[in-house]
């Protein structure tokens, strides 16, 4: 099974470390790359009447898709789409059905949670797909230890099952469950565990590893673990009354997402 990944780049540094970390996960699994920028035309520019910015700016674009793309060791192909970055990421992920969006995710921890707007956060809150966001600074290297965080609740990932199972089977990552919850309960412990067995997410990775963390604060005890370096990657599962207006930014997904050092693996939940 050929898959490939979708690279959203704006040539400014954040897009720089996804794409490089794309690259570097394209070449260990067998994947193709999928380069996109997205033009954010004016249609209110008078040079567009003519046609000549419009000739002009996609040419060197196109220039610079083509720099971009021979400093890559994966096969890989580029295109440019038009309007709002996360809309045209969403109609790209329609149209290729790539197994994730690869996305750069800039610095924004001197800003408070609550006014950050960024493109992986759009696409949660308007189209949740599939998604690895890769925090600025993050190393280009292959995870081979990937933490996936649960509640006790059971989940399905729908029609991107496939996708994402084929994706953690090439990759071959040791994975370990970790349910955080305010108190120790050996039931919710199970209960999580089963959770993942029954979708089947990680039937050809086993043995899982499995981690009880007591902690008021789900997001916060995630990200406590992630602090003590033990892992490359870290996955999500996003249900859907995370994306509810003023409990968004609240939500465990995005408190992970804004705050994670290392990259992070988005699976919204059907």
């Amino acid at each position: 099974m050929t898959f490939s990944l979708l690279v959203p780049t704006d040539f400014l540094q954040p897009a720089d470390y996804a794409l490089a970390y794309a690259d570097a996960l394209a070449g260990a699994i067998g994947a193709e790359l999928v380069l996109l920028h997205v033009r954010r035309d004016s249609p209110l520019d008078p040079e567009r009447l003519s046609g000549r910015a419009d000739e002009e700016s996609q040419q060197v674009t196109n220039l610079a898709l083509d720099s971009l793309m021979r400093t890559l060791t994966a096969p890989a192909t580029a295109e440019t789409g038009h309007g709002r970055v996360a809309a045209a990421v969403v109609e790209a992920l329609a149209r290729h059905q790539p197994a994730l969006a690869v996305l750069g995710h800039r610095d924004t921890e001197a800003l408070p949670d609550e006014i950050v707007a960024t493109v992986p956060l759009d696409i949660l809150r308007t189209d949740p797909r599939p998604m690895l966001v890769v925090p600025a600074g993050a190393s280009a290297a292959v995870p081979r230890r990937l933490l996936l965080a649960v509640d006790a609740e059971h989940f399905s990932l729908g029609e991107q099952m496939g996708l994402v199972c084929h994706f953690l089977t090439a990759l071959g990552a040791h994975l370990t469950v970790l349910h955080v919850a305010p108190q120790l309960s050996a039931t919710a412990d199970a209960a999580a565990l089963e959770a993942v067995e029954r979708t089947g997410l990680a039937l050809d990775l086993e043995p899982l590893s499995f981690r009880h963390l007591t902690h008021a604060e789900p997001a916060e005890g995630i990200l406590q673990v992630l602090a003590e370096g033990d892992f490359d990657a870290v996955a999500l599962i996003a249900r859907p009354r995370s994306f509810l207006g003023s409990l968004f930014h609240r939500s465990v997904t995005v408190q992970v997402l804004l705050h994670s050092s290392i990259p992070v693996l988005v699976l919204p939940a059907q």
